[in-house]
Parts: structure tokens; sequence; C-alpha cells
């Protein structure tokens, strides 16, 4: 979708040459925006008739309204103007306009003061609402909207908010298409070769191991995992670098995935086929290099991808099997469905010659976690307050919420195993906390964050499909990591 960001004012929205017009109207008019054009005066005479009532969106569509180019206008409540708000009214008024003669959208924000959230909001939005997902289903329809001019009061004062909106866009997109796809069409070879095509973009580099690299490493955690399946494993290794060598990167290890059968301890059939989504976290890091490259912040970002299937050929890992991991830890494998901690543990241990700023693991790794936060926040883990804030902060910035849930070492006591270092999994209670003390013991001294994205990285039921979160709050926070490390400018003195 072709986005452009103009200076807009009423006056000259109402003469926008467009297929149509989505307007946010605040509950209360700003100073100096509420006189004059035919844009306000269908705001204000709505408003007196009682047609467009007050709050978030609540909308009025009108057709060739007079006075205004746009053969059709949808005014939508935005209430106070916040992100969060321009989210909501801009979701509820592109669903009015999905008729398929609307090509070019004309997106008004300047009857408020917008902001940056506030604009890049309403991009992502717009470019959420016509998404549609065509790669193998040629019989869909491809996105009606082609092009959306972005009106605002002053184009310069939200120019950042808007150029990162649109990074945005290309990142979880790219998240959703590989996401979406089925098992067949997102082996891990094909995920390795979409890793490389992405790193012929400026500022990216892109390794890919296979089985025998990786065994090298000594990753025989991850390597159990794959046994099973005749697709070999890929472990992805992707550098973006966008600041000087000596800046210390940030590592993204996303759960690759690609179809979970649960393995020996084998899933039961019903709703099976959403496993495909199992690699969401992969997806997610892959969808943020991808807007990394458009907007180019200057950081540096590892990212690492172990992918494989989870399969129960004769070759597969069984319940009682003792591996041993890359950091030398030996697990016993009590469970083949808790397969995610045991590729993410040797890729952890991996990400450590990196001396990173920071580790961040993303993954769709416990149904538990679905049970304590639905589908609204993923859940959250850090041995670090800071990069715990730090992270919280990004995403309500992003309007891509998690939140944070306790690591107390008593959650550790159900991992013991007679057998080994640790078992792969404790008992149900607390499942997805025991899943993190998992993945702890593999941190050591890393500042180390995780992000289970079991809820939130896919829909079932009729909108059933790939969010591609948490991309929002991963670039986001990459975002005030560069800001926090920017020079400052000195300030400028007057000359005698």
């Amino acid at each position: 979708m072709d986005f452009e960001l103009k200076s807009l004012s009423p006056t000259q929205a109402a003469q926008l040459s467009a297929d149509a017009l989505l307007v946010l109207v605040p509950d209360t008019a700003a100073p100096g925006k509420a006189a004059g054009g035919a844009l306000q005066e269908l705001v204000a005479s709505a408003t007196k008739l009682g047609d467009l009532d007050a709050g978030v969106a609540k909308q009025l569509a009108c057709y060739r309204p007079v006075g205004i180019k746009a053969p059709r206008v949808v005014l939508v409540r935005v209430g106070d103007g916040s992100a969060a708000s321009v989210r909501k009214a801009v979701g509820a008024g592109m669903g009015s306009l999905k008729q398929p003669g609307i090509k070019k959208l004309g997106l008004v924000l300047s009857l408020f003061d917008a902001n940056d959230d506030a604009v890049r909001a309403a991009v992502q939005t717009c470019a959420d609402a016509t998404y549609t997902y065509t790669t193998t289903k040629p019989s869909a329809k491809a996105r009606t909207v082609q092009q959306v001019v972005v009106g605002v009061e002053n184009a310069a004062a939200v120019r950042g908010g808007f150029e990162t909106g649109r990074a945005l866009v290309t990142g979880v997109e790219f998240a959703k298409e590989w996401a979406n796809r089925p098992a067949n069409h997102a082996t891990p070879t094909m995920l390795a070769e979409a890793a490389r095509k992405l790193g012929r973009k400026p500022g990216l580099k892109v390794d890919v191991l296979g089985p025998k690299q990786v065994e090298a490493l000594g990753m025989g955690s991850f390597l159990a995992v794959a046994k099973g399946s005749a697709e070999p494993l890929r472990f992805i290794v992707l550098h973006y670098n966008g600041a000087a060598k000596t800046s210390a990167p940030v590592v993204l290890v996303g759960k690759g995935i690609t179809f979970d059968t649960g393995g020996i301890s084998i899933k039961p059939a019903a709703e099976m086929d959403e496993m495909k989504f199992d690699m969401g976290g992969a997806a997610s890091v892959l969808g943020t290099f991808a807007a990394l490259a458009e907007l180019k912040p200057a950081i540096n970002v590892v990212g690492l991808i172990p992918s494989c299937e989870n399969m129960p050929d004769g070759m597969a890992v069984k319940p009682g099997d003792v591996v041993t991991s890359m950091s030398g830890q030996t697990i016993e494998i009590l469970n083949t469905d808790a397969e995610g901690r045991l590729i993410l543990c040797d890729a952890l241990t991996y990400a450590a010659r990196f001396k990173p700023h920071s580790v961040i693991d993303i993954a769709t790794l416990t149904g538990a976690c679905v049970i304590a936060l639905g589908g609204v926040r993923s859940g959250l883990f850090s041995t670090r307050d800071d990069l715990a804030q730090a992270l919280q902060k990004a995403g309500d910035t992003a309007q891509d919420l998690c939140w944070r849930l306790p690591l107390d070492d008593e959650y550790a006591e159900g991992l013991k195993s007679n057998f080994a270092d640790m078992g792969n999994v404790a008992g149900r209670a607390g499942g997805a906390i025991t899943a993190a003390k998992f993945l702890q013991k593999f941190t050591a001294e890393l500042p180390w964050a995780h992000l289970d994205i079991a809820g939130t990285a896919w829909k079932s039921g009729a909108a059933k499909g790939s969010t591609g979160r948490p991309v929002p709050l991963l670039l986001q926070y990459l975002i005030d990591q560069a800001a926090a490390v920017a020079p400052k400018k000195a300030p400028r003195t007057r000359k005698a």
C-alpha cells in the first residue's frame, strides 16, 4: 500500500481528489479548527442533528455531501485523539469503506492536533484493516485501497511518526505473510530463503547454518527436536548494522517451529492446523528486520532464528530421553510438545557471543499464557527491571501491549530431574512461568527478557490469521534504545 503524508487544512481536505475520505472528528473541536469550510460545516450539522454522537468510533457515512470533492465521506469520532482512540476510530471507519471502487483514500487528521503516535496508529490500523492474504489463495481479492493520503495540519511536525508507521506496515505485513503460510509453503528451508532475500537490503546481512554446523556448535537440544522431521533444520542469523561496530547489539531470538505436531507427545487433532503459527516468534523477528531496513535507526541488532519442524517420526526424540544443550547442561525431555524451549535454549547460549546490550526471545511458547492473559497482552518475563520497564513502555507507546509476570526462584522447583540437570516441563500450575524459568537457566548474566506471544501472535475463528505482533513493540523498543544512545546535540551559542 502506498502512503503519502500531506499538510491539508480541513478546507483543502474537502477538495482532495479521492474515492473516499475518512475524517477523524474529535469530541471537542481544537481551537481555531471549528469554523468555515464544507467539511467543518458537515461535522457541525451532523453533530447538531444528533447524527454523529460523541464517543470513540461512533460514525456517520455520507454520500456526495455538498462542497466535498470525494463522493464518499465517513465521519468517525476519535475522542481525545490519543493513539489508542485513533486506532479504534480508524478500525471502525475502515469497516465502512471496503467497497471495490475505493482505490484512493483520504485519511483526514486535520480536525485535531495529531501527534507522532496518533499518525503512526492511523497508518498502521489502515493497513491492518485492508490486509489480505493471497499467497496460497489466488481467488482471494487483493486489497481494494491502494493509495492513502494522510492529511494533517502540519506534515513536517509528524513526519517521524508517519515514517515509523510506514516501516511498521512493512514489518508487520512481512511477519503476517510468513506466519499465515501453511507449513508446506513455509518450511525451515523456505524461511531461511526468505531471510536471505531480506538480507539483500542495505544494512542487513544474513547467514544460514545447516544441521552439520549446528551439530558442530554442540546444539544438542535443538538437534533433538529436529530429528523427527524429514525437513532439515535451519539456524538463521541476521545482522542489522546501524551504529558503530563498538556499540553492543540488541539480540532478538525468535522461535521458528514451522509446524508443531507435539512430536511423540502428539497434540489432539482439533485445531492442530493452527500450529503453522508456531513460528510466530521467528516471523516477528523477520518482520522487525524488514522494518529496520526501512527506518534505519542508529542501532545494531542481531536476529537468531532456530527453525525446524516437530514431528513424530521413528527418529523423533522420546519422552525420557536426555539431551545435552550447547551450554553443557543436560535436559530430560519429559514432554516432546514442550519443544520451543528446547530450540530456544541453544539459541540463547549462542547469543552470549555477541556481548549483547540485551537479549529478547519471542515465542508462541505456552497455552498457559493464553489462559493467564488471553489475546490482549503478551506475557513478559525478565531478570532486569530496567529492561522489563523499557519493553512495557515500548508496548504501551506502540499499542502492542504486554504484561510482566514473576520469575520467583520457587517456580523452578518443578523442573528438577533425577536423571539430568533439569526437566523440560514442570506441572500444570504456572506453566508460562515455569517455561520462562527453564529459559532463564540459559541466560546466565545476560540482560534477558522473554515474550510469550502464544495468545497474541494469531487469531482463531472467523478472523483466523497472524496479527504480526509483537513487531510494533520490538521496533519501538529498538527506536527508544537508539534514541537513548544517540549523541546529544550541543546547544547553539549566540555569537557576540
